[in-house]
């Protein structure tokens, strides 16, 4: 069973989400869209992303500062920076922040997908080093979600008796069966 792949796409225009959507869900992919800057900043504090894509041109914080609020928040997390304005200053800010490549509009799905693939590359071989994860303070899988080891322990707990109960109930849930069976089949001879 593969883990579902999370994507955060963020730009004003809906048209580019949508993209990122049918170019990705068939992939496996979660896309996951953001109208601004603050609204996807928002969205990485409460839940978990693997990779984020921003426009570099929207109203209010642009993509540049939610790159290098990511970075910094989130250092491990592959950012990528979607322009139409590709100027040279952009890109040294943009790389000065980590940002892991740029796509330029128009965006075709090969692009989409092939900076989708190479940014999940990156996150993955930050996680398979842990030396590095620790240098970068990567929290550890279990402190990402705690409500899953929590669950985990619980079920551990609680599967014997949940056995238990099955092997009690078994029984009389048969016998049970089996009576309503007799008396249908009876009903019916008559």
């Amino acid at each position: 069973m593969s883990v579902l792949r999370k994507i955060l796409v963020v730009d004003d225009d809906a048209v580019v989400g949508k993209s990122f959507d049918r170019v990705l869900k068939s992939k496996g992919y979660a896309v996951i869209t953001a109208q601004s800057g603050e609204e996807a900043l928002l969205k990485l504090k409460n839940e978990r992303y693997d990779v984020v894509f921003t426009d570099i041109k929207m109203p209010g914080m642009s993509g540049l500062e939610v790159a290098e609020r990511v970075k910094k928040s989130q250092p491990w997390l592959p950012v990528v920076v979607i322009t139409g304005y590709g100027t040279s200053d952009n890109e040294v800010r943009a790389e000065a922040a980590g940002v892991s490549g740029f796509l330029r509009k128009p965006l075709s799905p090969e692009m989409i997908e092939g900076s989708t693939n190479k940014a999940l590359q990156e996150l993955d071989a930050i996680l398979a080093a842990p030396a590095e994860a620790e240098a970068i303070n990567l929290p550890p899988a279990e402190m990402q979600r705690p409500e899953s080891t929590i669950k985990n322990i619980a079920l551990f707990f609680a599967a014997p008796f949940i056995g238990l109960a099955y092997i009690i109930a078994l029984p009389f849930a048969g016998f049970a069966i089996l009576t309503w069976m007799c008396a249908q089949a009876l009903l019916e001879r008559k």
